[in-house]
């Protein structure tokens, strides 16, 4: 059994993904803001105060990050930082802070579908996504101690077709259970440096 930190546990596709890992791992969940532990992902001094609390653990997960909507011709300089200062340094932030990890411990990433699959208004989704996976294969030669790295891809998940259906018509959606499962595969597997695409 493995100590696992998942960071937003509370969201659709964190209460997935914590479901299929505590079947076999002791899970601790963090919010942005609920539950036990709560962490803005977009300060570093709050992710490091986090780990400091946790101490020892062998794996963090991550299913979190803003990006925004909207047409490029009309995106100002701070809209388009909104993806880069939160899915993009947010995760990168916890990953600088939790190398602390057991031996042989493991760090899971989200990017998304975009990165491959640019769509209309998207362009600050497609750049962060893009760079996560960079970030992810450059992280992965330098890690030491044997800690693995890697990013899971989702296309858009079926329980949030409410809010994002306009943007990804003719996509075909995956359930949040089944985007779950690569997470699984990431941090009980022996693969680092991979993009884990589901659904495409």
């Amino acid at each position: 059994m493995k100590k696992i930190v998942v960071i937003g546990a509370t969201g659709t596709l964190g209460q997935a993904v914590c479901a299929e890992l505590k079947a076999r791992h002791e899970v601790i969940e963090v919010g942005a803001t609920r539950g036990k532990y709560q962490v803005d992902s977009t300060k570093p001094e709050s992710v490091e105060k986090l780990f400091r609390e946790i101490g020892k653990m062998d794996g963090v997960v991550t299913t979190t990050g803003k990006v925004h909507f909207g047409p490029l011709q009309e995106m100002s300089v701070e809209q388009f930082r909104i993806g880069l200062n939160d899915k993009l340094m947010g995760q990168i932030n916890v990953v600088l802070a939790a190398q602390r990890l057991n031996d042989g411990g493991s760090f899971t990433l989200k990017s998304g579908i975009i990165a491959d699959e640019p769509i209309r208004d998207g362009a600050n989704a497609t750049t962060v996504n893009f760079a996560l996976e960079g970030f992810v294969r450059g992280a992965a030669i330098e890690l030491p101690r044997g800690i693995r790295i890697n990013v899971v891809s989702p296309t858009v998940l079926t329980e949030s077709l409410g809010a994002y259906a306009p943007f990804f018509r003719g996509f075909e959606p995956i359930t949040a259970q089944r985007a779950a499962l690569a997470y699984a595969r990431s941090v009980e597997g022996l693969q680092t440096g991979r993009v884990y695409r589901v659904g495409y």
